[in-house]
């Protein structure tokens, strides 16, 4: 192109823009022209519709209201569809899970989930009863569309007045449209979506049927969901039986199970009973006189107190078959399921007792409050589990749901980890002031043992040696191994790792420790063993449906290991958990401040772990994993290899240890030995008929304990309080978790 020609492309290029632009100019002037003259119309429009003194007010207030209005119903809508989304097409036909449990023997052990029981029609319910909780829960229920606005605004006066919460302000459906949709959280969002639904549902059923469906899926307590298991539960009849007396105190049962059941606290649910008589007067349903008779003679319940549950289990279990339930397939339709765990009801109870006793005998002493333990086979079979002293004061499962740091029992990770790196248990190693930046762990009592064998430096639980371990194979090898062998939470890499600062639970610790007894192989922890539908089909197993064991630690490395925790049993900090005629393996641990202490230990035929503690992390006084944590899981261990043919622990293959008399058994009330359902060899009987001989000779000369204490060496006396020992060798430093 030549250079005329390229001027004359830009100069018609140039003047292309600058029409552009003169364009752009002038159709946003005209615009900003024709929208001002618009808005002078509009102004000038409105001028004839100009009003001023008290009518202005007025109108300004209902445009503000409209206003309001419109922004607050768009944001209720916008809470509301999710509540919606649960209102599928199946919902009234929908069962929940409902789950019962049978132990180990196929014995009926307890029942979780909602069996629905719609067979008692509403007219089959006594007059008294549904006159009971109309006049407690919702007096205007059939004058009302589902929400009760002059009960509510009733009940916001009655509760400002009384300066607390006197009286509930939702309608029977908004009641049921919880119970079927939402839960108990209370919140503004709960409460909107809870008035929608029960609009909702006045628009699909009668009032007969949301009744009905009021009365029988109502928790009532005690596992009981509806008035008619409510009433063979507590009386021990159908709820067509129930007189005025029994249906008063059902009737209040709706408010608050937990705190009016009668098997819990009989006091407050017969006065609360005397309250619904109340309203039965007040509500013009019934007379004076006509109640007379019921205040007079009170419901009498059922005695539930024998009614030995183990809640703490089966809360676990559930949980496990609300899982499984989720994996089976989607032929499996069933929502109904009877359940074999491996529950084995006398170690439960020993295990329930054990923890009861060493409380209520040392827990004053060592200011110790609560305590869990659980009891599995090598393969993960769980056989006890206690998450706490009082399942009726705290449901809380400190077995499986309390992040507790596990101290030196954590140790045995470490140690493992160096063996499969090379390391043997007579591999010497330094016992040595040891500093990592400004942190400086130490010995108990400031004391090193210089160049010592691995396995001693285990025997001793000695800190500086776990530390220098970390240092040398990486605390990422540490966690790795311990989230393979089975603990479940996150364990953040740290200085003080290796000596059992990270937080774990119970149960995964008592996995863990199954690895070290079942060979190095993986363990699945469960309860369910088997899983059946109505028919009898069977739907899982655990044997057929569970993940295979992998091997974790190779078998020289293991045997090594398993030796050295035998010697901490037999020569250092776990003596008092030795058994008669049974090796036992394990370890100690003890947290800085002494806030938790542990006992994990394990024989070839059962795993234990023991917790002692606080809720509200405490210092105890001076309690180490030695003391009362090895002496529960004694007791409980000594129970649980009475008659049963004894397993050597892989590795372990010393001579038994020869005590001279036996610890004294823990005594259960109702609990003999011949109540185990078991088929013994001819071995396994002669051994039982000394046990039972060794037994009978403890009773006549009680007072002679076998295991003397490790830090003073003197046998503690009978009956006599244990007092707090010094750790053996724990990590004295700030922060550093102790042995």
């Amino acid at each position: 192109m030549s250079e005329p020609e390229r001027l004359s492309l830009m100069a018609r290029l140039r003047n292309a823009l600058l029409d552009f632009d003169a364009f752009l100019d002038s159709s946003l002037f005209g615009l900003g022209s024709r929208t001002r003259r618009a808005f002078s119309a509009y102004a000038a429009f409105t001028e004839n519709f100009n009003i001023g003194g008290i009518p202005r007010f007025f109108v300004g207030l209902v445009s503000e209201a409209f206003t309001l209005g419109a922004i607050g119903a768009v944001a209720v809508l916008a809470l509301a569809i999710p509540a919606f989304h649960e209102t599928s097409d199946d919902w009234l036909k929908r069962t929940e899970l409902a789950v019962t449990f049978l132990d180990r023997y196929g014995n009926i052990i307890g029942e979780r989930g909602v069996r629905q029981n719609d067979t008692v029609p509403l007219e089959d319910f006594p007059d008294h009863l549904i006159k009971a909780t109309l006049a407690t829960e919702d007096r205007r229920f059939y004058e009302h569309w589902g929400i009760d606005i002059s009960g509510t605004l009733r009940a916001l006066v009655t509760n400002a007045r009384a300066g607390g919460v006197r009286q509930g302000g939702s309608s029977l459906s908004q009641q049921l449209a919880k119970n079927l949709f939402l839960n108990n959280e209370r919140t503004l969002e709960r409460k909107i979506k809870e008035a929608f639904l029960a609009i909702w549902l006045e628009a699909r059923l009668t009032k007969s049927q949301i009744l009905k469906l009021y009365l029988d899926r109502a928790y009532l307590g005690g596992g009981a969901y509806g008035v008619d298991a409510a009433a063979r539960y507590y009386f021990g009849k159908s709820v067509r039986e129930v007189n005025l007396a029994e249906a008063a105190m059902l009737a209040g049962l709706f408010k608050a199970p937990s705190k009016y059941a009668p098997h819990v606290n009989l006091p407050a649910a017969r006065a609360r009973a005397s309250t619904v008589l109340d309203n039965l007067v007040d509500a013009g349903f019934m007379t004076e006189g006509q109640v007379f008779g019921a205040r007079r003679n009170p419901a009498t319940p059922v005695d539930r107190r024998d009614d030995a549950v183990p809640d703490y289990y089966l809360d676990y279990a559930f949980g496990e078959v609300k899982k499984l339930v989720d994996q089976l397939p989607a032929s499996v339709t069933e929502r109904i399921f009877v359940v074999r765990t491996g529950l084995d009801p006398n170690i439960q109870k020993v295990s329930e007792a054990a923890i009861d006793q060493s409380l209520r005998e040392f827990g004053r002493d060592y200011k110790a409050t609560q305590g869990g333990i659980v009891v599995m086979e090598p393969n993960g079979t769980l056989r006890a589990m206690v998450g706490g002293r009082d399942y009726g004061e705290s449901q809380f499962n400190r077995a499986t749901d309390a992040l507790r740091q596990p101290g030196s029992s954590f140790k045995p990770f470490v140690y493992t980890v160096a063996l499969m790196n090379g390391f043997k248990p007579s591999t010497m190693v330094l016992d040595a002031p040891i500093c990592l930046g400004n942190w400086c762990p130490q010995n108990y009592g400031r004391s090193y043992m210089g160049s010592i064998t691995l396995a001693t430096a285990l025997q001793h639980s000695l800190n500086t040696v776990a530390v220098r371990l970390a240092e040398k194979f990486g605390r990422k090898k540490i966690v790795d191994l311990a989230h393979q062998m089975g603990i479940r939470t996150p364990l953040p890499i740290s200085a003080p790792l290796p000596l059992g600062a990270a937080e774990v639970t119970l149960v995964d610790m008592t996995t863990a420790y199954s690895v070290f007894a079942n060979g190095g192989r993986s363990v699945y922890p469960h309860a369910v063993v088997e899983m059946r539908i109505g028919n009898g089909d069977v739907v899982w197993r655990f044997d057929r449906d569970a993940p295979p064991p992998v091997q974790i630690i190779p078998t020289p490395q293991l045997n090594d290991i398993n030796a050295m925790l035998n010697n901490v049993v037999e020569n250092g900090t776990g003596r008092r958990a030795r058994l008669v005629n049974t090796k036992v393996a394990g370890k100690t641990g003890t947290t800085n401040a002494y806030r938790d202490a542990w006992f994990m230990g394990f024989t070839g035929n059962y795993v234990a772990g023991v917790w002692f503690g606080n809720d509200d992390y405490a210092s105890m006084n001076k309690m180490t994993g030695g003391a009362l944590p090895a002496m529960t899981w004694q007791k409980v261990m000594a129970y649980a290899h009475q008659g049963i043919e004894i397993k050597p622990i892989p590795g372990v293959t010393s001579p038994l240890p020869k005590l001279e008399e036996a610890p004294a058994p823990i005594e259960v009330p109702g609990l003999a030995l011949s109540q185990r359902p078991v088929t013994l060899s001819p071995k396994s009987a002669e051994r039982l008929a000394t046990l039972e001989r060794l037994m009978k000779d403890q009773e006549s000369a009680r007072g002679q304990p076998a295991a003397p204490e490790p830090a003073t060496g003197k046998l503690p006396q009978p009956g006599a309080p244990l007092p707090p020992t010094k750790p053996l060798r724990t990590g004295a430093a700030e922060g550093a978790p102790r042995g």
